[in-house]
């Protein structure tokens, strides 16, 4: 999760990035921060909260240049903490340079110790200090060799962003699992996590930076060149079933459409004699336009959802992700009593959200609930990017489908195939390791050894 913005080559380039980072607002939420350059000197400004409520007038008038970066954060442990929030900003005696990123470094862990043991010092535990320690540590080489150098050791999901007085740096990691695209804006360019962001700023899209190629934008312009010669594309599927808005494209697949077709396949593969079809608001929705389609049956708004109340999945903690569920939806019960219902969730990971769900349902006279998931059954922890689960919260690890089926309290349920995951969204080179374990790389630990 969490979102990266960049801006280069634009006047006034952290005040459209502030209207881009609310387009992105939905990767994470609890933090955000830009940096700006105006030439000579890096200006920073980050807190803690929603993107409306850190960047006032006043902030956005001292970041000053006419290019910037900037990221929405979501903490990848239990709690936030805000020495966390990027960018972060590091100076040296000649220059200082910002950096950001979206995705997970699973072999950060092995980097800052091998850093450590040089005598580096780190205020922070993100990966983009454990980058930028690694870039300080050879900067005797020209910018170019060090980055692909140090970008070569470093494993995992990752889409970054660089910036010094004078220059941009974006870079997407050589399996492809983080998305990153490149529009046009006036003069400039516009780099982000997700292309709905362009819509916002009205930049037109130019293409999504492949696997492994770093974009250098100085003087003007920008030239591409690659940290890796063996590079492979495994796009995470979860951006397409959970964490991408379904405005935003991925190496030419929109989300929505994605997300339809995974509805459709699901009908085909487990349709159900039913009534209405609902959808869990907001990322099943277009699964269930897709499910109601293929069936034939009537989509009806069961649930509504409050706009003022985040995304409870990606919360910090358990407790708060489950009071969210109960602050976020409302049953419509008036069309939900006694009905026989199909249920349209993204995905069941610990189950207590589809078990607060469905009691809904049924207090508001719902007759069946048939759940459908338009996703296969997450078995293990996602690894590249998000980590607020581990594999002991997985609800399909604890009980088989029928278990699970009475757990939530449903008359039946029913997952979406892998293979009909892969044939609903296309061949983009899915990596689906929640679903099946297959991994692109080496897994590392993720606990220091202390001996």
């Amino acid at each position: 999760m969490s979102g990266v913005l960049g801006i280069y080559n634009v006047e006034s380039a952290s005040r459209a990035l502030y209207y881009g980072l609310h387009t992105l607002q939905h990767r994470g939420q609890e933090g955000a921060g830009i940096v700006s350059s105006d030439g000579k000197n890096l200006l920073t400004y980050k807190r803690t909260g929603m993107v409306r409520s850190i960047f006032k007038e006043n902030i956005l008038q001292t970041l000053v240049g006419d290019m910037a970066i900037g990221h929405v954060h979501y903490p990848t442990k239990e709690t936030l903490n805000p020495q966390n929030i990027q960018p972060l900003t590091f100076h040296r005696s000649q220059d200082a340079f910002s950096c950001c990123l979206h995705g997970d470094v699973i072999n950060a862990l092995q980097i800052r110790e091998y850093l450590e043991d040089k005598g580096s010092i780190f205020q922070t535990d993100s990966d983009v200090e454990v980058f930028s320690q690694l870039l300080a540590l050879n900067q005797k080489k020209s910018f170019e060799k060090n980055l692909t150098h140090c970008l070569n050791q470093m494993e995992g999901s990752f889409g970054m962003l660089y910036v010094s007085e004078t220059k941009m740096v974006a870079v997407r990691d050589r399996y492809g699992l983080s998305p990153l695209v490149l529009g046009k804006l006036d003069d400039g360019y516009v780099i982000s996590s997700e292309s709905c962001a362009f819509n916002t700023l009205g930049a037109t899209y130019i293409r999504d930076i492949k696997p492994g190629e770093v974009l250098i934008f100085e003087n003007g312009s920008y030239k591409s060149l690659f940290y890796a010669k063996n590079t492979e594309t495994h796009v995470s599927a979860m951006e397409y079933i959970y964490y991408s808005r379904p405005d935003s494209n991925i190496e030419g697949i929109n989300v929505h459409i994605a997300r339809k077709n995974t509805g459709k396949m699901l009908a085909k593969e487990a349709g159900v004699d039913a009534d209405i079809v609902i959808g869990v608001p907001d990322s099943a929705l277009s699964a269930a336009h897709g499910y109601a389609e293929q069936t034939g049956l009537p989509y009806e708004m069961g649930l509504i959802k409050n706009r003022y109340i985040g995304r409870t999945f990606i919360m910090p903690t358990q407790h708060l992700r489950k009071e969210g569920v109960l602050l976020k939806l409302s049953p419509v019960a008036s069309v939900i009593e006694g009905k026989r219902i199909v249920l349209i969730d993204d995905s069941i990971v610990r189950g207590t959200t589809s078990v607060s769900i469905v009691k809904m349902l049924k207090d508001a006279g719902a007759k069946e609930i048939h759940l459908r998931i338009a996703s296969p059954a997450i078995i293990s922890s996602q690894f590249y990017g998000l980590d607020s689960y581990e594999n002991n919260d997985l609800i399909s690890k604890k009980y088989d489908k029928e278990a699970l089926k009475d757990f939530i309290g449903v008359d039946s349920l029913e997952f979406l195939s892998v293979e009909g995951l892969q044939s609903a969204i296309g061949d983009v080179g899915l990596y689906m390791g929640c679903f099946n374990k297959v991994y692109p790389t080496h897994l590392y630990e993720r606990v220091r050894n202390n001996e």
